[in-house]
């Protein structure tokens, strides 16, 4: 049983990420190349790599939140991480299919706190799921000064 939750909770976090791609995939060829673009910005084709062990992490995570014995806190911890993987998928939709470069930074900082707040419970629940997170939270301030660079740029 252990296994299989643990491969759920992948899966959970892959299947966002792949919903997200749908979004993203169509317009990297066409609309976002077209932005103007800061000079850190990475090579498209660096961002699936990344992504996909960034949901794996999460979902190892989530797994090792879930192993410990049930708590409010534990509740908490996994709802707010529920939370976050929505905003995840959002930033996608609004960034890529949208196009709305400004929403979608104030979404991405709503994001950022979201996965502030999902390792610092996770962190009173089990210190390793919270260290699983922090290449996310890394990341997504990365993508956050990403956002808002190419927001300026675009003006």
């Amino acid at each position: 049983m252990r296994a299989a939750s643990l491969v759920f909770l992948i899966l959970l976090c892959q299947g966002a990420g792949f919903m997200g791609a749908r979004f993203t995939a169509p317009e990297i060829p066409a609309w976002y190349r077209t932005l103007r673009k800061p000079s850190f910005n990475p090579p498209s084709w660096i961002f699936g790599p990344v992504w996909t062990l960034l949901y794996l992490l999460m979902g190892i995570a989530a797994w090792r939140i879930t192993q410990t014995p049930g708590s409010a806190l534990r509740s908490a911890a996994l709802g707010v991480f529920g939370l976050q993987l929505a905003l995840n998928l959002l930033w996608s939709w609004i960034f890529f299919r949208r196009h709305a470069l400004a929403a979608a930074l104030g979404e991405v900082l709503v994001l950022w706190i979201a996965i502030a707040a999902t390792t610092f419970l996770f962190a009173r629940v089990d210190s390793p799921a919270a260290w699983l997170l922090a290449p996310y939270l890394a990341w997504t301030a990365f993508a956050a000064l990403l956002n808002a660079a190419i927001l300026r740029l675009n003006k």
